[in-house]
């Protein structure tokens, strides 16, 4: 009885991990030079939908987690005359992984006695390869300093993309948010 909660156990573990989602890596530098606190209003810049890979409705999304991220922070949107202007970018890769599996039935002429001095042989089995297309994408978000013209923040999320998401208007939000954690830095 023992032995059957454990497999099924082990089974169920098997199954949550594998469905679920490849979770969003993020990292994010910036110049450490710079004092933030001078800096309280902003501008997006150069994040339209003929320059990127995702649909006019998702680059929507993303300008307004953006917006709603820098708000949220205490900045003031300025399109006029802003201490910082944002740039947001996306790239989708297609990629390819391949794993191999290989399976040894341990038989053949010595195979299973080689340990004990019976001389050669090969044992025999097979070898099947897995190939696993998806898409690699990242979400970029610079800060950039309007008077300098210098990049002192970014932002990066990437994630394994293997189906759309069910609900952008949700994900892509929350992928912002965890994006532009870290910012302004030194802020919690």
């Amino acid at each position: 009885m023992k032995n059957k909660i454990g497999i099924s156990l082990i089974c169920i573990s098997l199954v949550a991990v594998t469905s679920c989602e490849t979770p969003l890596k993020v990292t994010s530098d910036y110049d450490k030079g710079v004092n933030f606190a001078n800096y309280k209003t902003f501008a997006l810049v150069s994040f339209n939908a003929k320059d990127q890979q995702v649909s006019e409705l998702n680059v929507d999304r993303v300008i307004k987690a953006i917006k709603s991220e820098m708000t949220a922070k205490g900045f003031t949107e300025d399109t006029n005359a802003p201490d910082l202007k944002l740039n947001a970018v996306t790239i989708m890769t297609s990629k390819k992984e391949v794993t191999a599996n290989t399976t040894n039935y341990g038989y053949g002429y010595g195979g299973v006695y080689r340990p004990y001095g019976w001389g050669g042989g090969v044992s025999s089995g097979y070898t099947t390869f897995d190939v696993n297309d998806y898409t690699d994408g990242s979400l970029i978000v610079e800060v950039i300093d309007a008077k300098t013209g210098k990049l002192i923040w970014e932002g990066v999320g990437n994630k394994e993309i293997d189906t759309p998401s069910k609900n952008p208007d949700k994900t892509i939000p929350e992928a912002v948010t965890k994006i532009m954690r870290n910012f302004p830095p030194g802020k919690k």
